[in-house]
């Protein structure tokens, strides 16, 4: 493991969603706070809003790499397109390990559980069940080869 995927699995199990355990676990890379991270992620977990979309993990990578390579200009196509395709190699890693984008495929939930925006006490049985612990520690360490070229 990295420090960054150390980090990002050490939130989630601290109750944290999947986007805010990777977007904060790079705070130190784009010199934010941990609190400000962790409240401009929440809205992001469970795959949007518990909305089981696109998972909140690959979210909070987004995020971190819009941070580094993200433009502050309107009129800056180049690193538009530069953070675009960061993303894309985020997601086409993710994907490859993960079988999937999408939130409710890797968890094959039941429809009542897709249905839910309250969110699941975590217990033994949650981290039994649930690949998430694996997914975001995969998505910090993707993270940081593509974003940062951190190799392990």
């Amino acid at each position: 493991m990295s420090k960054h995927s150390d980090r990002a699995v050490e939130l989630f199990k601290q109750g944290f969603n999947c986007s805010q355990a990777v977007f904060a676990a790079f705070a130190d890379e784009y010199e934010m706070d941990e609190k400000t991270a962790l409240k401009a992620s929440a809205g992001l977990g469970g795959g949007v809003g518990r909305l089981r979309e696109v998972c909140g993990a690959l979210s909070g990578a987004a995020m971190a790499a819009g941070m580094v390579y993200g433009a502050t200009e309107g009129s800056r196509q180049d690193q538009k397109a530069m953070t675009y395709k960061i993303v894309q190699q985020i997601a086409d890693e993710f994907k490859k390990q993960n079988g999937s984008l999408i939130c409710r495929d890797m968890l094959k939930l039941t429809a009542q559980e897709k249905q839910s925006y309250v969110p699941q006490e975590r217990t033994d049985e949650f981290y039994k069940k649930r690949p998430c612990l694996k997914i975001i520690e995969s998505t910090a360490k993707i993270a940081d080869k593509i974003i940062f070229n951190v190799e392990e």
